[in-house]
């Protein structure tokens, strides 16, 4: 029962955000999903509907380096790594999309880490 309220809960938000955020071939939507042992990265054009770049924990450069994929140091990582891939692909400029996540604790940090290494929100 109260699962059920949240996974509603949380599809509302998710809709609220995605009203307003797009993806476009100039500025693609850098989408996060967060789970409890990793979090997922992914620059996508809405308009093709096609994911350009993508970076998680699950990736073994990332995984081998971190002892955990579910904290701030480890959504930094993935920050850093998408924010590379993007800027060798030549996409400078993203527009945020936290789903129906707070931009708290991982997804913000990960947020951050992608400003510091080159991304433009």
């Amino acid at each position: 029962m109260k699962t059920e309220q949240h996974k509603k809960a949380a599809l509302r938000r998710r809709r609220h955000v995605r009203k307003k955020v797009s993806g476009t071939p100039d500025r693609p939507r850098l989408s996060v999903f967060r789970s409890n042992r990793n979090i997922y990265a992914q620059l996508i054009d809405d308009t093709a509907g096609v994911t350009l770049v993508a970076a998680s924990t699950q990736v073994k450069a990332v995984r081998e380096s971190l002892p955990k994929g579910g904290n701030k140091k480890a959504a930094e990582a993935v920050g850093e790594q998408l924010a590379k891939k993007a800027l060798d692909v030549g996409i400078k400029c993203v527009c945020f999309d936290r789903g129906p996540y707070k931009y708290h604790g991982r997804v913000k940090a990960l947020a951050d880490a992608a400003r510091k290494a080159g991304l433009a929100f």
